[in-house]
């Protein structure tokens, strides 16, 4: 049995499956049959500034069949309900690096207390089936406690960075505030976050607050710092969704997550409702 299966050979599945598997971890992707196929007949291309250049010989199927110590998700999230047909097997933990807050609670329905909230911090985009590029050096993963430590174990031996212990709220709102900002921002102008910083700020400054109420230990200058640090050239997977076409995206997940819940605690998040429906003008 696998060590770890991804679901999703996406850009973040395929920068950590080939992380994995150049350590030494026995690890499978998890993908659609065209996918399948261009990893097992040519390899996965890797270019990154932390993990070098190269072909991966990562193993790739269709379908999960075999029982495996953890299950990490890295698909988009309106991908989820179909990827999740092509897992036969039950793993003993699941962990999700999805975009947003909503897909834990799914994911619970079908592998209950085995799900261990996450997230992942990184720059990468697919330039094809087999081809992955990773456009900055850093790829942090943050874990919910209790955790999943052979994951982690496994991933600090791939030179991926790992942070423990936080609560599940701040691992997934902490993501989300910061995302939001870059995410919205971008996609709704179509420009890089150079040009759109007021409105990313705005967003950070509205999301934190729900976060807040929905139990994270989160402040505000903080995440706008955080903003105001990145290169003015940063963009979104979100924006190169909407410029490919793509028509289902993420916005949903991210926007319409901060939208319900502000509503929960009866806050209002005006520029983020704003920017999500110049979003949905822009898709139409």
């Amino acid at each position: 049995m696998p060590d770890v299966a991804i679901l999703g050979a996406g850009a973040v599945g395929a920068l950590l499956g080939a992380a994995l598997h150049r350590a030494g971890t026995d690890t499978v992707l998890v993908t659609r049959e065209a996918g399948a196929a261009a990893l097992t007949a040519g390899g996965l291309r890797v270019r990154s500034p932390r993990f070098g250049d190269g072909v991966v010989a990562v193993r790739a199927a269709t379908t999960l069949d075999a029982a495996t110590r953890t299950l990490v998700i890295a698909v988009k999230a309106p991908d989820l309900e179909a990827a999740l047909t092509r897992v036969a097997a039950e793993p003993e933990v699941v962990v999700p690096l999805l975009n947003g807050i909503e897909h834990v609670a799914v994911l619970r329905e079908r592998f209950g207390d085995s799900v261990v909230a996450a997230s992942i911090r990184v720059q990468a985009h697919r330039e094809g089936p087999a081809h992955v590029v990773h456009r900055a050096p850093f790829i942090t993963v943050s874990l919910a406690r209790p955790g999943a430590p052979a994951l982690a174990e496994a991933l600090r031996a791939a030179d991926v960075e790992v942070v423990e212990g936080a609560g599940e709220a701040d691992v997934l709102w902490g993501k989300l505030a910061r995302l939001a900002g870059i995410a919205l921002a971008t996609a709704a102008a179509d420009a890089p976050l150079g040009e759109v910083r007021d409105d990313a700020e705005a967003v950070a400054r509205e999301v934190v607050p729900v976060g807040v109420a929905e139990g994270a230990d989160l402040s505000a200058d903080a995440v706008v710092a955080e903003l105001r640090g990145l290169p003015d050239a940063a963009t979104s997977s979100l924006r190169a969704d909407l410029q490919a076409g793509v028509p289902d995206h993420e916005l949903d997940a991210i926007a319409g997550a901060v939208v319900r819940a502000a509503a929960r605690h009866g806050l209002t998040v005006p520029r983020t409702a704003a920017l999500a429906r110049s979003i949905v003008t822009r898709s139409r």
